[in-house]
């Protein structure tokens, strides 16, 4: 038992909020193995039940960053992931999203998992696809630099999260672990595209990355999804450069037709992968659009294009010329 802790879950107990250093001693405290599951349990469900603060946000994925296994990355690299907990069910849109930043030259340090709250993750896909997600560690730069892009394991990079495993499964419960995720990329990213399961939390992620040094990123969430959806309006917190604001984006403001959540719903590993190629290969349809209209919104946080509506062309052209299937055809002779 921590008796380092024991001060700080007294303060939590009456109501108080951590600023960012106390925070991070905390969650270091748990993440070195130095806590029991009592001690977790009690840190993750005061701040859960009275609302976790950016200061909290901050100093765990301060302490969460101290201690993952990094990677370097490329100038201007970029991470586009959500945070999950949706439980849409939908075809993998970032990880395809992913091969047509590639293809435009658009380095992409995708940080992902295996599936948690939906049917098939990003692991699960790319491994259906034939890409090794196991690559060694001392390998993930070099394969970044040949394929334009790299899938990074958060399990592998996270180790000392296992710490906190067991509480979080018998609490059953969101806590602030489901938001460190996308904070806490491997290659130490300065942009991203965010999606979060919750609009209330993108204004707050996005102040966290701010203050950890990001330079321009987007907090998006679609209709009950983490991710940008052709199926209505979509909110939208930008961070660039320090200023924050908030915005609202249709599929129309992308010159893109609308459709059903249900046009893109998913299924098992094998399912979404065969929807993922025929999409490289140019099928059609709202898939298509759903990662065309997020590909273009990466492509706008990369500083690529302008506006969405040239984020759609570029990311079109991109898989209608070959580019984007060459970026998976790189990516799975590199891993192997």
């Amino acid at each position: 038992m921590s008796s380092n802790l024991k001060p700080l879950l007294a303060r939590l107990a009456l109501g108080e909020t951590l600023p960012a250093a106390d925070a991070e001693d905390a969650f270091g405290i748990i993440m070195s193995g130095e806590a029991t599951p009592a001690q977790i349990a009690g840190l993750l469900m005061a701040m859960r039940v009275r609302g976790e603060t950016v200061a909290e946000l901050t100093g765990a994925v301060q302490a969460m960053r101290a201690r993952m296994a990094a990677i370097e990355a490329p100038e201007g690299a970029i991470d586009v992931c959500g945070t999950g907990g949706d439980n849409a069910g939908t075809l993998n849109v970032s990880t395809a999203v992913t091969f047509v930043l590639a293809g435009l030259g658009v380095p992409v340090a995708k940080h992902g998992n295996r599936a948690l709250s939906s049917r098939t993750g990003g692991a699960d896909v790319l491994t259906a696809l034939g890409v090794n997600v196991d690559v060694p560690l001392d390998r993930l730069a070099g394969v970044l630099r040949a394929a334009n892009c790299v899938f990074l394991f958060a399990p592998r990079h996270h180790a000392a999260l296992r710490h906190a495993a067991g509480p979080r499964v018998e609490l059953g419960t969101r806590t602030i672990f489901n938001l460190l995720g996308p904070l806490a990329n491997p290659a130490r990213v300065r942009r991203q595209l965010t999606g979060v399961f919750d609009p209330k939390w993108a204004r707050p992620m996005a102040e966290t990355l701010g203050a950890l040094g990001t330079e321009r990123c987007w907090l998006v969430h679609g209709e009950g999804l983490d991710e940008l959806t052709v199926a209505g309006d979509n909110s939208v917190v930008e961070l660039d450069r320090g200023r924050l604001r908030s915005f609202v984006l249709t599929p129309e403001d992308a010159g893109l037709p609308r459709a059903p959540i249900a046009a893109i719903r998913g299924g098992e590993a094998a399912v979404n992968a065969a929807a993922l190629a025929a999409l490289l290969r140019g099928a059609a349809g709202p898939y298509r659009d759903t990662v065309l209209l997020n590909a273009a919104a990466a492509l706008v946080v990369a500083g690529r294009v302008e506006d969405v509506r040239g984020g759609v062309a570029a990311a079109a052209a991109a898989i209608d010329d070959g580019a984007a299937l060459a970026a998976l055809e790189t990516l799975r002779k590199e891993t192997a």
